[in-house]
C-alpha cells in the first residue's frame, strides 16, 4: 500500500494572530478525540513523526547570508500514513484531532519508493 507523507504547515492569518492556548479541560478532550484518532486509523499510522527541532541545510556552496525562514517555521511536524489512495490518506490527515484548522494545514504527498 503506498505511503504518504503529512506535513503540518503553519499557515499566516489574516490577523497577524497565533491561536489561544487550550485549558486543561480542552486539553484533556484533545487527548480524548487524539486517541480515538489513532484508534480508528490504527491500520493507516507507520510513523506519528514528531515536532521538529534545530536543523542546518547542507549544501556543496556555503549557505548565503540574511534573514532565512527555517523549516520548521513553516513545517510544525509531520507524520508518516498507508493508504490505497492519497484521497484516504487525506481522510485519515483531515479527522487528525488539531492537524487542520485556524493557523495550520496539512499537506499530503505521496512518497515513491523504488
Amino acid at each position: 500500500m503506498p505511503k504518504y507523507l503529512c506535513m503540518q504547515r503553519n499557515l499566516p492569518s489574516a490577523d497577524g494572530q497565533k491561536g489561544h492556548k487550550p485549558s486543561p479541560a480542552q486539553m484533556q478532550e484533545m487527548y480524548a478525540q487524539f486517541g480515538a484518532w489513532q484508534a480508528k486509523f490504527k491500520k493507516n499510522l507507520v510513523d506519528m513523526g514528531g515536532k521538529l527541532g534545530q536543523g542546518r541545510l547542507v549544501t556543496t556552496q556555503p549557505a548565503a547570508d540574511g534573514p532565512l525562514v527555517e523549516v520548521k517555521e513553516l513545517v510544525g511536524g509531520y507524520m508518516i500514513v498507508s493508504a490505497a489512495s492519497l484521497d484516504e490518506a487525506i481522510e485519515v490527515a483531515r479527522e487528525c484531532p488539531g492537524l487542520v484548522g485556524p493557523g495550520s494545514g496539512v499537506e499530503v504527498i505521496e512518497i515513491h519508493t523504488p
